[in-house]
């Protein structure tokens, strides 16, 4: 049985332990960590709940939408599967760090479905400073004008990336109301032709040290002429005028991809891995 104290999720008497464990590896725990900075610990606005199995500098798990452990030992993952067992599943993935991530879905696997895909092999990248190419000067921020331009090249990248059609199930309001929102925070870019999207990424989670970058994409029509590299080098940079550092993960079977982000300078600092759950 879970103990009494372990049960319970992490709220804001844990809130400098939960800082300085997510302070410790800051590129990895990204996701997690913005949305702490920028709603607190409350399940209410968190959007999930994080779990310790003894105390959050030593084991630490986000549990909503994904599954994310960020910390831990073998019996800590077990707690941690557990918890997830205890009740509904409400996350699609479980995501992180792959010699977390992968053992703690061996712990759910037979009591949850069958996955639609294991990527097991995901380098995760990092920039802490200027690319090493120059930028594409016509990349811009998206406003809230294009998005009925923007909106079609998102579906297309996230069909292709993700393999689910985000407009499935409700035409599309969902993930629309997810770009504007993104949109609304300045961190949507892309370079246009007329009214065609030529390049587009998102800084899909931001805290205060680290921005990583999403859904990049090239229209077909238009690669192998250098905009992926140009333009993931130009987000590369508005990210490091922020102070921050620009990281990404990548598929590792995507080898025009992980050239593209070798040449702009990132660096492998670690391996994910994401188990995608329907």
């Amino acid at each position: 049985m879970l103990g009494l104290l372990r049960d319970r999720p992490l709220g804001s008497r844990d809130a400098a332990a939960v800082s300085r464990a997510l302070a410790v590896d800051p590129v990895s725990s990204v996701m997690v960590a913005a949305r702490v900075e920028a709603y607190g610990l409350s399940p209410r606005f968190l959007g999930g709940q994080l779990w310790t199995a003894d105390c959050p500098e030593s084991s630490l798990c986000f549990a909503g939408a994904n599954l994310i452990p960020l910390s831990g030992t073998a019996a800590d993952l077990d707690h941690f599967a557990e918890r997830a067992l205890a009740g509904a599943r409400v996350c699609t993935s479980v995501v992180g760090p792959d010699h977390l991530a992968l053992p703690l879905w061996e712990r759910l696997a037979a009591h949850w479905p069958q996955p639609r895909e294991i990527r097991a092999d995901q380098p995760l990248l990092a920039l802490d400073g200027y690319p090493d190419v120059p930028v594409d000067r016509e990349l811009r921020l998206v406003t809230a004008a294009d998005l009925d331009v923007y909106f079609p090249a998102a579906v297309a990248m996230f069909i292709s990336e993700v393999g689910v059609d985000p407009c499935a199930g409700d035409g599309g309001r969902s993930y629309r109301r997810r770009l504007a929102s993104l949109i609304a925070a300045r961190r949507v870019f892309a370079r246009f032709d007329g009214p065609r999207v030529v390049f587009k990424a998102e800084i899909g989670a931001l805290s205060r040290r680290v921005g990583q970058i999403q859904g990049v994409w090239v229209d077909p029509e238009f690669r192998g002429r250098g905009h992926g590299v140009a333009g993931t080098a130009a987000v590369a940079a508005a990210i490091a005028r922020q102070g921050r550092i620009a990281s990404l993960y990548v598929n590792g079977f995507n080898t025009v991809a992980r050239e593209t982000y070798r040449r702009v300078g990132f660096r492998q600092v670690g391996t994910f891995a994401t188990v995608l759950i329907d």
